[in-house]
């Protein structure tokens, strides 16, 4: 019996496979490539120059089309859809693109996975065209019960067909630092660096006012004052894959200019290479605000063994045990409670690896790559009526 075709629509912003595009091609690229057993994913994504228009890749096929606009893009994705009889067609966080495929494709199973509030809220998107848009989905997954809620809220009429998938992480990629292998890379990876009995704070991800950067950097004088061995590595920039200044980075890096010894701009590193600056860190710090649906650096840092201090906000809640993983702040006391968790950490390693330890046990027992694409497994034997 042959496997269903599950197609599944990039948004066309970034190439895939890639290591320098945005989470979202990520996601896509790690869980189609653990679903091929059952299924036959089939990934749609924009043209890229030096990639073949069809290839496959371990097990997944990739379809390249044009993209001279979003809407000249789905459109070409439509054309293509027929001739591959899809049992599904899944779109990643365009709910423009899901009304489109309905109006091409009436009778056609169409599944929205959203990943952030971004693109269900103004200035992306108004209200009844929002309305409009999920109601051509017939079913939507969401990475966290913050979003599942959120969107609820926006559009009460979809409560019946929400469902919610946490993401995962590479547990192969991310070697905890606790492991023998994992110190060993980390002691060459701090040597390298020339930060041998060093503390290290690790920010991760783009810098842009919504990840809160600006209130870790303003603590760092605080910490420092505790904990005069301890450094700040700023790892990301402004967009994926480009270190393009912004104004927002700029004032950063005038705060960042006031402490050289003490806080680093690292620029943006390829997934492919991000794991070894998660080993370094003695502690992860996530300051978003309310909006951050999941976040991946949280479970990434995790699986490397690191505690995390996150905002209180979104979906992180849902991710790290206050008080055993990490700790949760509030919104309103990030600048108030950063400094004191942070160095409350930064001088008690024995805290430092109970915490990091218990990431580990928590990631392998939730949040793996494995684990979201059996629950995406699941919801498609339901819908196709499928065997196990």
């Amino acid at each position: 019996m042959s496997r269903p075709v599950v197609v599944i629509v990039t948004p066309g912003s970034f190439a895939i496979p890639s290591a320098v595009s945005s989470s979202v091609e990520l996601v896509v690229e790690q869980v189609a490539k653990r679903m091929t057993q059952e299924v036959q994913p089939v990934v749609f994504g924009k043209i890229v120059k030096g990639r073949a228009l069809s290839e496959t890749i371990e097990g997944v096929q990739y379809v390249r089309v044009p993209c001279p606009s979003p809407l000249g893009y789905i459109r070409q994705v439509a054309r293509r859809l027929a001739e591959l009889r899809p049992a599904i067609i899944q779109v990643e966080n365009r709910p423009r693109f899901i009304r489109q495929l309905r109006q091409a494709y009436p009778k056609a199973r169409l599944w929205l996975s959203l990943h952030s509030l971004t693109f269900v809220s103004r200035p992306h998107i108004g209200e009844a065209e929002l309305r409009s848009c999920l109601a051509a989905a017939d079913r939507i997954v969401v990475n966290s019960y913050f979003l599942k809620e959120q969107l609820i809220r926006k559009v009460p009429a979809v409560r019946g067909k929400v469902a919610v998938n946490h993401l995962g992480v590479d547990s192969g990629a991310f070697l905890s630092r606790w492991s023998e292998e994992g110190e060993r890379q980390r002691r060459l990876k701090l040597a390298e660096l020339g930060y041998t009995g060093k503390k290290i704070v690790l920010y991760v991800g783009r810098l842009i006012e919504m990840k809160g950067v600006h209130h870790l950097l303003r603590v760092m004088r605080q910490i420092a004052a505790q904990v005069p061995e301890a450094v700040l590595l700023v790892v990301g920039s402004a967009h994926y894959g480009s270190n393009k200044m912004t104004p927002y980075v700029r004032k950063l890096h005038r705060i960042g200019a006031q402490m050289p010894k003490h806080i680093r701009f690292v620029p943006f590193v390829p997934h492919s290479e991000i794991a070894s600056w998660f080993r370094l860190a003695d502690v992860l710090v996530v300051p978003s605000n309310h909006k951050e649906a999941f976040g991946l650096v949280n479970v990434e840092a995790m699986a490397s063994g690191v505690p995390v201090v996150a905002t209180r906000a979104g979906g992180m809640k849902e991710i790290i045990g206050n008080g055993v993983t990490g700790y949760l702040i509030g919104p309103s006391q990030l600048d108030k409670e950063l400094a004191p968790r942070i160095a409350s950490l930064l001088t008690n390693e024995a805290l430092v690896r109970r915490m990091g330890e218990e990431s580990v046990r928590k990631v392998m027992e939730q949040f793996t790559w494995e684990r979201t694409a059996m629950r995406w497994l699941e919801m498609y034997r339901r819908a196709l009526r499928m065997k196990k």
